[in-house]
């Protein structure tokens, strides 16, 4: 059970959960584009897509860095034709790239507005659209969104509408294409967290030190998806995981090694449904 010689084409990998998918993966063998907007190094953000490219090679795979800024159509395709050429194919698409604001109504600006959905709506379709033709070339291939499940209650719209309008809209990718390439055995899934996760977004956006004490590391969400990509694509698509739940089905019973240094309850992420809670024995709080 191993990804080696697969290809994995991640949108935003040169940090967070994006990158340890991708070590993960490179632990085994596999081949990774890494396509982002990060070249040089940012003050607030760790990681270029070079650095990753390094991490990766370190780790075992070969990496392509690419940098590749997903609301541009044709950069989109070069990144894609270029994973084609140096690696023969893809089997796996990741869309790890996201963008956010927690801003009501009337504090979203629209170009704000307008970057978190052709990154995080727009984004998705597009690279998927690109990768599909030759996934579809692929034995067992996967698409996997970083996105949660589609829990239609007010209180995951009410205080940012924006910003969960454009994350939903990458889960009805993972409902409308999983149905509409059935046929061609391309599974399609989401993977999302049930505690937060240490990312730079939490560290700078959401609660800071407080929040990261209370979070697992990225690399629970990198087994999880390991675990899906391991799995029969033509039975294991259609389907919003929650990282613990998929792990927990493989076998996992400790978690305690991916939140080594939480000493409380871990905190809930966003948008977990709370019949999630409700079926795990986890420390866990509800902070959104």
């Amino acid at each position: 059970m191993s990804l080696k010689g697969k290809t994995l084409f991640i949108s935003g990998g040169s940090r967070g959960i994006g990158l340890a998918i991708a070590l993960r993966a490179a632990r085994d063998g596999a081949n990774v584009t890494i396509a982002a907007k990060t070249a040089e190094p940012h003050p607030k953000l760790p990681g270029t897509i070079y650095t990753a490219a390094e991490e990766i090679e370190q780790a075992g795979g070969k990496a392509l860095p690419v940098l590749c800024d997903i609301r541009e159509e044709a950069q989109v395709a070069e990144a894609v034709a270029k994973t084609v050429e140096k690696f023969g194919g893809i089997d796996i698409c990741v869309n790890n790239a996201s963008a956010i604001q927690l801003t009501g109504t009337l504090e979203t600006d629209m170009k704000r507005y307008d970057l978190m959905h052709q990154i995080n709506t727009r984004g998705t379709f597009l690279v998927s659209k690109m990768c599909i033709p030759h996934l579809k070339l692929a034995r067992n291939p996967h698409i996997l969104n970083l996105a949660p499940p589609l829990d239609m209650k007010a209180k995951w719209f009410k205080n940012h509408v924006a910003y969960t309008m454009a994350k939903f809209g990458m889960s009805m990718c993972t409902l409308g294409m999983s149905a509409e390439f059935a046929r061609d055995g391309i599974g399609v899934n989401s993977l999302w967290p049930i505690s937060t996760i240490d990312t730079a977004a939490v560290r700078n956006l959401l609660g800071g030190a407080t929040v990261v004490a209370m979070s697992r590391s990225p690399d629970i969400m990198a087994d999880a998806a390991h675990a899906i990509f391991m799995r029969p694509s033509r039975e294991a698509t259609g389907n919003f995981y929650i990282d613990e739940e998929v792990l927990r089905a493989e076998g996992v019973s400790d978690f305690s090694v991916y939140s080594p240094g939480a000493t409380g309850p871990l905190a809930g992420d966003f948008f977990v449904p709370d019949e999630v809670f409700a079926r795990t024995d986890t420390n866990i709080k509800s902070i959104y």
